[in-house]
């Protein structure tokens, strides 16, 4: 679904960049773009990175275990 629509930017894109490496909303919007416009965007981008994180920690500490 798109989450920034200035910029086209989609969840997924948010969630890939996340799994590439950024751990930031700036570093999102650095590489897509998005909530660099109107803002409107940027509490549900922030969430989606955020959740998009907390995955990442569950899935490394699941393959740890």
């Amino acid at each position: 679904m798109y989450v920034c629509i200035c910029k086209g930017v989609t969840d997924r894109a948010i969630r890939e960049q996340v799994a590439a490496g950024a751990r930031s909303l700036a570093e999102v919007s650095r590489a897509t773009g998005c909530s660099t416009q109107c803002g409107k965007c940027s509490c549900f981008a922030e969430s989606l990175v955020s959740e998009a994180l907390n995955r990442g920690v569950q899935i490394q500490a699941a393959r740890r275990a």
